[in-house]
């Protein structure tokens, strides 16, 4: 609980001082994260050092507006997942949510892929960028990032 107490803002984290960023879910992070500068600072950061980018479940939120210094987006282009539309629907909670976050990778221009049966455990590498559909992708979201972390550099 004490490091709970005394956890950083995002300004006050010094990038330089971590090789990964991983993004976690709860449907709180979609109002949360994805117009925090201080969360998109610090993964152009790391992405731009050479690190690994993930997420889990609705952590992908993070990763909507988060633009490298050229501007574009990090995930256009790239093979993402997140908490589905479908399972959001399955839940019985989609019209409590601010938005299709499935439909808003999309528009972005990543290439969002899903489990073919809603709640499997699921995961995207797409090079540095990991990304665990739902809850039950966890453990397997973070085993990648733990492998790519422990790759020899190239």
């Amino acid at each position: 609980m004490a490091l709970l107490e005394t956890t950083g803002r995002p300004d006050e984290i010094d990038p330089a001082e971590f090789d990964a960023i991983y993004f976690t879910g709860g449907h709180a992070v979609m109002w949360d994260f994805p117009e925090s500068e201080g969360l998109q600072a610090l993964t152009r950061a790391i992405w731009e050092r050479g690190g690994v980018v993930s997420a889990v479940c609705h952590g992908y939120c993070g990763l909507l507006n988060a633009r490298l210094a050229d501007g574009t987006l990090l995930v256009a282009g790239r093979r993402v997942t997140g908490f589905s539309w479908t399972e959001e629907v399955l839940a019985g909670v989609a019209r409590h949510m601010p938005y299709n976050a499935e439909a808003e990778m999309r528009r972005r221009g990543a290439h969002y892929r899903k489990a073919a049966i809603p709640f499997l455990p699921h995961v995207e590498t797409d090079g540095r960028l990991v990304t665990g559909q739902n809850p039950f992708s966890a453990h397997l979201t973070a085993r990648k990032v733990v492998e790519l972390l422990q790759a020899p550099s190239q």
